[in-house]
């Protein structure tokens, strides 16, 4: 894969996949002629970050499970991302197991009856955390880009919070927005 910039969209991350296709990002990387695997680092009940907190609209005392992944690309880490869903949506399920999920997260919380319909996502850039810095293979002066993503659903319910890190450089994220 070249060292050009990567162009990343999100919309193939909203949506569900069909029956045995793969799941978003190992489709995306292959489209640009590369080899998208994620690792899970963990996968359990957690308490919230406050922000996640408030985006999923709960209780400061509840907790949520969250799936911690390390997104590579050919074998190179590339992204950290920390995806969070109320505990009565997802504990039981896949979504609190550590093993991959066939067709992805967003394939399973459809079959479970959670369809988003909206997305807020809020982009901002800034150094890295030293652990960042580290699992992300990055140098002393490399900013990252962090995104965080709430999924709602049509009664405007939010029932997933994403929070990712990923290398500021060579990286541009591309929106197509829908009006009406």
């Amino acid at each position: 894969m070249s060292d050009s910039t990567w162009v990343s969209t999100s919309l193939p991350y909203l949506t569900p996949q069909g029956k045995g296709q793969p799941e978003a990002w190992a489709s995306e990387a292959a489209a640009q002629g590369g080899k998208g695997t994620q690792r899970i680092a963990y996968a359990g009940e957690a308490p919230p970050p406050e922000e996640v907190a408030t985006l999923l609209e709960l209780p400061a005392e509840e907790t949520v499970i969250v799936r911690r992944r390390v997104i590579e690309l050919d074998g190179k880490p590339c992204e950290l991302t920390d995806t969070y869903y109320p505990a009565h949506i997802a504990r039981g399920t896949r979504l609190a197991e550590e093993g991959k999920i066939p067709g992805g997260a967003v394939t399973l919380l459809a079959a479970l009856g959670h369809v988003g319909v909206r997305v807020r996502e809020d982009v901002t850039a800034r150094m890295p955390s030293p652990e960042e810095r580290d699992l992300l293979h990055l140098g002393p002066d490399e900013p990252v880009l962090h995104l965080s993503r709430i999924t709602l659903d049509g009664d405007d319910r939010p029932f997933q919070a994403d929070m990712m890190v990923m290398p500021a450089l060579r990286r541009r994220l591309s929106y197509e927005i829908r009006i009406g």
